[in-house]
């Protein structure tokens, strides 16, 4: 771990930021240790891109202060960029270049000499799991390629601090799963990792610290164990109807022996600290869960899935079951 006397990688002071008088980042405070991954986490519309962006030195700031890298944001941007690494939420990769020609043309960007970027570029592919498509065009890749691929691309300056907005969404288990190895890989490095994702799974094993927003402010920090540990009760049962199980299923009830799941929920919530009904599953969020466990063994014609309390049940809890858009 880093030492405690290390200045920040990021640092964040009172920030503000409103459009057309909607303040979307409002007083948001918080600081990024060197060599750590953060987590950035909220719901659509909590402020978090705009935010991304005003670290970067890409929008201005109504208020607050800002230092990346050691360098004021946005007055010091430029030099400030030269040291980080973005891997943006869509890919924006050039179709008309290879994957190897895409790492030359934006190694230039950062004043690259061509000899350098070439000599990185077959340790970045084999990174990125791309060993042999140093040639191939971006159309021939398919969806995870292309986003290993943009994550490389990140790394062509050798960057001390890199941002990456959504990194695994739209990838299937085995792509994310390799991105998460090659983000611990970095982090061991010793580069500081800046996460904001909808997956908080993703979080939870690669956050050192993190915080949750919701509507420009910050309502939660900690480490994923620590916030989890701190807002939920450690253990968590959904109950759900099963209309598989044939013979068993209340049609006059839509699959629940007490009518609806509200019903359920209240026959038995006594049995468990805090209940939320969502649909047509009742969570049941419990210190002790075997009372329930017994009760639900003679409850014909419905399913459950006892588990641990995770960094999920926190985010749900802070801000809310319903949609954003």
């Amino acid at each position: 771990m880093p030492a405690a006397s290390a200045p920040a990688a990021l640092a964040v002071a009172a920030l503000r930021k409103s459009y057309a008088g909607n303040e979307v980042v409002a007083g948001l405070s918080f600081t990024v240790a060197p060599g750590t991954c953060f987590g950035l986490l909220g719901p659509n519309g909590a402020g978090k891109t705009t935010t991304l962006r005003l670290c970067l030195g890409l929008t201005t700031p109504d208020g607050g202060e800002i230092t990346l890298g050691g360098h004021a944001i946005p007055a010091d941007a430029q030099p400030a960029r030269a040291r980080v690494g973005v891997v943006p939420q869509f890919d924006n990769l050039d179709p008309d270049f290879t994957c190897a020609e895409n790492l030359l043309v934006f190694g230039r960007y950062f004043g690259m000499k061509d000899a350098e970027i070439k000599a990185r570029t077959p340790q970045l592919l084999e990174f990125a799991g791309l060993t042999g498509k140093a040639d191939a065009r971006i159309s021939t890749l398919s969806g995870g390629m292309k986003r290993r691929l943009t994550l490389a691309r990140a790394l062509v300056n050798d960057p001390d601090i890199v941002f990456l907005d959504e990194p695994t969404t739209g990838l299937d288990p085995q792509a994310r799963h390799l991105i998460w190895e090659r983000l611990k890989q970095l982090k061991s490095t010793g580069k500081t990792l800046i996460l904001t994702t909808h997956f908080m799974d993703e979080a939870e094993r690669l956050a050192d610290a993190l915080i949750v927003i919701d509507k420009g402010r910050k309502i939660a920090e900690g480490s994923p164990r620590q916030l989890i540990a701190e807002h939920i009760e450690p253990q968590v049962i959904e109950v759900f109807a099963d209309s598989g199980e044939a013979g068993s299923y209340d049609h006059e009830n839509n699959g629940w022996p007490q009518g609806e799941p509200g019903n359920f929920a209240k026959i038995h919530g006594h049995l468990a600290a805090r209940v939320e009904v969502s649909g047509e599953t009742v969570f049941f969020y419990c210190h002790d869960a075997h009372p329930l466990l017994a009760q639900l063994a003679d409850a014909g014609g419905l399913r459950y899935v006892h588990r641990a309390s995770n960094l999920e049940d926190v985010f749900i809890k802070l801000t809310g079951r319903e949609l954003r858009d």
